[in-house]
């Protein structure tokens, strides 16, 4: 059962635009928009056409399109020509091609991070970046 699921493909079209998370264990190929993370235990494939507004984590990613936020890849991450990149990378080994636009830091060598799916967070905090103002 375990092989069917990381078997699976997945695919968002061009025209498609999606507000929320995403999280599966098979293949992924987005052509549409994001708005939200991304998260695969298998490859993701974002083309030319892609637009994402959110982190990535993924075990393998091909980026021809927009990525604006954190991109976590725990073996191989390739940036094509078309692809722009508004975050920091973080990545086992890096293959960035000829035309290919990156604005953010890299950390690479990364020791293999479990990608976990479907598990809550232990604090119950959804987001822990929002931050209570202050009264002055």
């Amino acid at each position: 059962m375990a092989q069917d699921i990381t078997s699976s493909s997945n695919t968002i079209g061009k025209g498609t635009t999606i507000n929320g998370d995403i999280e599966t264990f098979g293949n992924i190929r987005i052509d549409g928009k994001v708005i939200g993370n991304i998260k695969t235990k298998s490859k993701l494939v974002l083309g030319t056409t892609s637009h994402i507004e959110g982190n990535v984590l993924s075990q393998n990613a091909e980026i021809e399109g927009e990525v604006k936020g954190v991109v976590e890849i725990t073996e191989l991450l390739i940036l094509k020509p078309s692809a722009v990149v508004h975050g920091d990378i973080v990545a086992n080994k890096l293959i960035v091609e000829s035309g290919a636009t990156f604005n953010g830091e890299c950390k690479m060598g990364v020791s293999n991070k479990t990608i976990q799916i479907g598990e809550e967070k232990a604090n119950g905090n959804s987001n822990p970046k929002i931050e209570k103002a202050k009264a002055v």
